[in-house]
């Protein structure tokens, strides 16, 4: 550590990657499992094919800037760490947690007067560089562009949110993946075994191994800390195999029995649904909060709550779908556990909702006529009349236009002839959709010419 209170690289040979603590035999077993080699980095193979720029940038064969943009537990860290121990480069890292603008910039001094007495380039990694504020990061844009650092950034935040755009623009973003089940089971059996981590000392329960697997949502971090925890639990009572019970109480998690890829999943899925579409706000919150602690990812109950907005509550509450798609935005830029309030926030809004599945109808009877050949032409006055020549073929002779019309609406034919007459949308009287359903008869009389009546009285529309 030098006198600004950073990491430097320090040469090939070192016990740790430089820049880093070496792990001690009391260091966590997340830690003491971290990757030495970029072989052994698992879950990220969009992004270490040959040539990639993930690759790259850990064999230093290309000095460009990259931010890291992924989860927690997917490698953010372990890419840094893979990053210091590779190549003849000097490197410094720092948290944007306890950095500045002060220690930027002497990182920044230093890495030029490096270069400029023809030592090793320098790369600079910050992790959680969306702490950084809009000043902070202004003050790396110069030495990025010039490249008198390499800039190796980390976050869990949506980048095109948290970072200022010059920076963004000055680097490649690579998004890291969470790590699928069969990554995060084949790093558990990794750590039973291997010298680094338990060394064989405890065996695993095939189910206690789906729990934690289960409660580790793609976060290898949190299952090789969670195995470590219930390792200790059953080597203090004198046991060689940790159980389902010993791991739930290690954790304090209670397993839940769900398989994200199994029927328990679509089974509670369905009912968190049915839940919805029945009004049972509690029994919602209880579905959800099911799938939450059974590690479900969130992205999709959000999108699930996206279309139950429009498919069973729709115009009976317009404001549903604003809602939903509020919390799908806030689980995207959020993420859990916070994210969890959002969600719930939604099933309580559309749970209580007023219902109608009108705007569902609607759509599929309409997607049924035109399956069945119901379509025809455009009506010749609603074809587009912009482009030279469109008038001498006919096009948008006899448009009405509304706005002309005190009513805003004018008699006038909008659907192919195979259609007129059709009525797709049939609005309950449920919530705000009555409103809509006392209107619709006199919008269709007006805009159909059978209302003559509404037209000679000037009834607005």
């Amino acid at each position: 550590m030098d006198a600004e209170g950073l990491f430097t690289l320090e040469p090939a040979g070192a016990v740790a990657p430089a820049g880093f603590t070496a792990p001690g035999p009391d260091s966590p077993l997340a830690v003491r499992m971290r990757p030495r080699t970029l072989d052994e980095l698992v879950g990220q193979d969009h992004l270490l094919a040959p040539g990639a720029p993930l690759r790259q940038l850990v064999l230093g064969s290309t000095p460009m800037s990259v931010i890291l943009w992924g989860p927690p537990g997917s490698g953010k860290t372990t890419i840094a760490h893979l990053v210091a121990g590779a190549g003849d480069r000097r490197f410094v890292a720092m948290s944007a947690l306890s950095a500045g603008v002060k220690e930027v910039r002497a990182v920044i001094d230093g890495a030029r007067r490096e270069r400029r007495a023809g030592g090793r380039p320098t790369v600079l990694f910050i992790d959680e560089v969306h702490r950084f504020s809009k000043t902070q990061q202004d003050s790396l844009l110069a030495a990025v562009e010039d490249r008198t650092v390499t800039l190796l950034a980390a976050t869990t935040e949506n980048p095109y949110f948290s970072v200022i755009s010059p920076l963004l623009s000055r680097c490649v973003l690579l998004t890291l993946q969470p790590l699928d089940d069969e990554a995060v089971r084949g790093l558990v059996k990794r750590a039973l075994t291997d010298e680094r981590g338990l060394g064989g000392s405890v065996t695993l329960a095939a189910d206690a191994e789906d729990h934690l697997v289960r409660l580790a949502a793609g976060d290898v971090r949190k299952a090789l800390t969670a195995l470590e925890a219930a390792a200790s639990s059953a080597t203090a009572q004198g046991d060689t195999e940790i159980d389902l019970g010993t791991a739930e109480k290690a954790v304090d998690v209670a397993a839940v029995r769900y398989d994200r890829d199994g029927d328990a999943h679509y089974d509670v899925i369905s009912a968190f649904i049915k839940s919805l579409r029945g009004s049972d706000v509690d029994a919602a919150l209880h579905w959800l909060a099911r799938m939450l602690v059974a590690g479900e990812d969130p992205r999709f109950i959000a999108r699930r709550l996206v279309i139950f907005a429009s498919e069973d509550v729709g115009m009976a509450d317009p404001t549903a779908l604003l809602v939903a798609t509020a919390a799908a935005q806030a689980v995207q830029l959020i993420g859990l556990p916070e994210a969890q309030l959002n969600l719930a926030q939604a099933v309580v809004h559309l749970a209580t909702a007023p219902k109608s599945n009108a705007v569902t109808m609607g759509i599929s009877a309409a997607m049924q006529d035109v399956r069945a050949g119901k379509a025809g032409p455009v009506p010749r006055h609603l074809r587009d009349a912009h482009y030279p020549g469109s008038k001498g073929l006919g096009h948008g002779t006899g448009y009405r236009y509304p706005h002309d019309d005190p009513r805003g609406v004018v008699p006038q034919q909008y659907p192919p002839d195979d259609v007129v007459g059709q009525d797709y949308y049939r609005p309950t009287t449920h919530g705000a959709e009555r409103a809509v359903a006392d209107r619709l008869p006199r919008l269709r009389r007006l805009v159909r010419g059978t209302d003559d009546d509404a037209e000679e009285n000037g009834v607005q529309a």
